[in-house]
């Protein structure tokens, strides 16, 4: 199945966040999503859609995987990258994230839980090195993030 990658629009909300939260609940499950899904439903229609480069994976079977990308003075960042759990294994993370790549150029940085050693392992097998890892929110976390970079 040929495999496209397009930017997301205001009507795939509803699949965007089924993946979204098949995805948190299937690799994420030490860490608990804080909002509703109703509220996480929202911020993806009201904020993440429309205020951010969304990009969607998609195939015969529909929207797949999602990358939201952004930039800044010093750095491109991957902010956002998550596969359907029936899609993993399959390039698609690979896809998206080589589009980051020519999208964005070096260098790029990204934020993942130190915890979730499958993504860290994607990222280094794609060229991103590790530079630090810390509590993601100082107050009351038990979570510490893995910052990783490509380097230029």
């Amino acid at each position: 199945m040929k495999t496209q990658i397009r930017i997301a629009k205001s009507e795939d909300a509803t699949r965007i966040t089924e993946l979204y939260l098949s995805s948190r609940k299937t690799f994420l499950q030490y860490a608990p999503l804080a909002h509703t899904d109703a509220e996480v439903r929202e911020w993806i229609e009201k904020k993440l859609i429309p205020s951010t480069m969304l990009f969607l994976a998609e195939n015969s079977e529909g929207i797949i995987g999602i990358l939201s990308i952004s930039a800044d003075e010093s750095y491109g960042w991957i902010d956002n990258l998550y596969l359907d759990p029936n899609s993993t294994g399959h390039g698609v993370g690979t896809l998206l994230v080589e589009y980051a790549k020519r999208k964005l150029g070096a260098p790029i940085r990204l934020y993942t839980f130190q915890q979730n050693s499958r993504a860290r392992k994607f990222y280094k097998d794609h060229g991103f090195v590790e530079i630090e890892c810390k509590r993601s929110f100082p107050r009351n976390s038990v979570f510490r993030a893995a910052s990783l970079i490509l380097p230029v």
